[in-house]
């Protein structure tokens, strides 16, 4: 049952844990050896969880999806008048000008690192283990997990030191690894781990929920395929269908009726669309989601009943915004314009003048009502530990699965195809079906459908608009070199084996 998986998250305990791949400090949580500990599969998924929790700073707020929510059209957190909010490392990310010097790239290369040598340890004592021969599915989740932390890397930095044990000899510290390499060895890791990995149509989906299945896996190989033009210079658009297709053809996915349930407190775990995702539950101290804390005006304490004053922090842009039409549902999810009440009464400040959302017109120095807000993540019916909620992060779903097929169909020269995929997605959220379909339609229609999902800035890149376009505080077309981060100089520094990427 979900709540059983969030109660493990509790009895976390790490075999050792190495936060950045080239930082050789141990940080133990524990004196667990396969002497003593991974006897059963009960005791193993307790660290294997750990993992999942670390992966998920990737979709959660983390400084991993800030990183890259910074340099797209659909997110800004500008500094308030107030004082509060400036960060010259964000603005700098906002504005395409990032170093190695900038302090939320280094964050997140701590904390994606740090997901992957934790992967690394767990690994390693799961295969040490006297009862391996029993661990063979809780081996292949973890292969997975950390393939996937590797995805990450390799997409926000392309060529990364690649290890795969759990504590590096600081006589042999590793090298840059070409991003090629490092798209081989995700994907040989992922095509690996799907041996062994239960499918979605086989298992209890309560009982299962949130675990990676074999469609998981499949799900994150058509996304890494739809941009290995990117990674290695070759497009696989057709492994991009086939990958789909397996999803699809499983039966064990469909869409919401409703989109915003993918991301409703109480009907996350029943949604039949999520495919992979990362529990969440303060009440039971298993991980949580602050999205509200962080995004939602003050004056939201009132209109939600939340126990908690938000910051004020997170926006969005009018680009994102005009990207739906009117009857779209998705566009409840953005809180923009005179704002009020849930029964419909203005939501006032305590002068009396209502609370109007704008744009944001100063990204030092912006007013309280400046910039939209995005309620992926509602507030309505989640339970709350402090500013803490309780609403699962979504890493895939399935209108993801249709969306990738439709691009990789129409990029094959079936247009045919791709358009009756698309419309699924549009029909469900009430927008208007297309007649005919361009990649620009495409590319449009993810960035409605996954908004603040993450993928925005991945998508950008692949589509051209990361350079050549400007938005908002984005002014000037990006040099080419900026389509991957820099390697933090602070890791160069610990580890010269290292080779800064070229433009940095």
């Amino acid at each position: 049952m979900k709540l059983s998986f969030k109660i493990l998250a509790t009895a976390l305990l790490m075999v050792a844990v190495v936060p950045g791949c080239t930082k050789l400090d141990e940080e133990k949580f524990g004196s667990l050896s396969p002497d003593n500990y991974y006897q059963g599969e009960k005791e193993a998924l307790s660290s294997v969880v750990g993992v999942y929790q670390l992966l998920s700073y990737n979709v959660d707020i983390g400084d991993p999806w800030r990183m890259k929510e910074f340099s797209t059209d659909e997110f800004i957190v500008p500094g308030r008048a107030s004082g509060g909010w400036f960060d010259q490392n964000n603005i700098d990310l906002t504005r395409h000008v990032e170093n190695a010097d900038n302090a939320t790239i280094a964050r997140a290369w701590q904390q994606i690192f740090q997901e992957i040598g934790t992967a690394n340890a767990v690994l390693e004592s799961l295969e040490a283990s006297p009862n391996k021969a029993n661990l063979k599915a809780l081996i292949a989740e973890t292969r997975a997990l950390r393939a996937y932390g590797y995805y990450f890397a390799m997409d926000n930095w392309g060529n990364v030191p690649l290890v795969t044990v759990a504590r590096i000899d600081p006589k042999d510290l590793p090298a840059t690894t070409p991003r090629a390499d490092v798209y081989k060895f995700i994907e040989t890791e992922m095509l690996a781990a799907v041996t062994d990995l239960p499918s979605a149509k086989d298992v209890s989906h309560a009982a299962y929920y949130p675990r990676f299945t074999k469609e998981s896996i499949y799900t994150a190989l058509a996304y890494m395929y739809l941009n290995a033009g990117v990674y290695t210079g070759t497009p696989q658009w057709q492994k991009v269908v086939d990958m789909c297709d397996k999803v699809i053809t499983s039966g064990a996915f469909s869409l919401t009726p409703n989109v915003v349930d993918n991301f409703a407190s109480p009907s996350q775990a029943a949604s039949t669309e999520i495919i992979s995702a990362f529990t969440k539950d303060a009440t039971q101290n298993a991980g949580n989601n602050q999205f509200i804390l962080y995004t939602q005006n003050g004056l939201d304490q009132q209109k939600y009943g939340l126990p908690f004053s938000p910051a004020n922090g997170y926006s969005s842009t009018q680009v994102a915004l005009d990207k739906y039409e009117d009857r779209d549902a998705r566009k409840t999810m953005i809180e923009y314009g005179p704002q009020f009440y849930l029964d419909g009464r203005p939501l006032n400040y305590p002068n009396g003048t209502q609370l109007v959302l704008t744009p944001v017109k100063d990204i030092v120095s912006a007013q309280d009502n400046e910039g939209y807000k995005v309620l992926k993540y509602t507030p309505v019916g989640a339970k709350w530990s402090g500013f803490n909620g309780d609403n699962d992060l979504v890493l895939e779903r399935y209108s993801n699965v249709l969306l990738m097929k439709a691009e990789a169909l129409f990029r094959l020269g079936n247009v045919t195809g791709a358009l009756p995929l698309v419309n699924q997605v549009r029909v469900r959220s009430k927008a208007t079906p297309l007649a005919t379909l361009t990649l620009q339609d495409i590319e449009d229609e993810r960035a409605r459908e996954f908004l603040w999902e993450g993928s925005r800035r991945t998508d950008m890149i692949r589509f051209g608009d990361y350079f050549t376009g400007t938005w908002a505080f984005k002014t000037t077309q990006t040099e080419p070199f900026r389509k991957i981060y820099p390697i933090p100089n602070q890791q160069i520094i610990a580890n010269p084996n290292l080779v800064q990427n070229q433009g940095y």
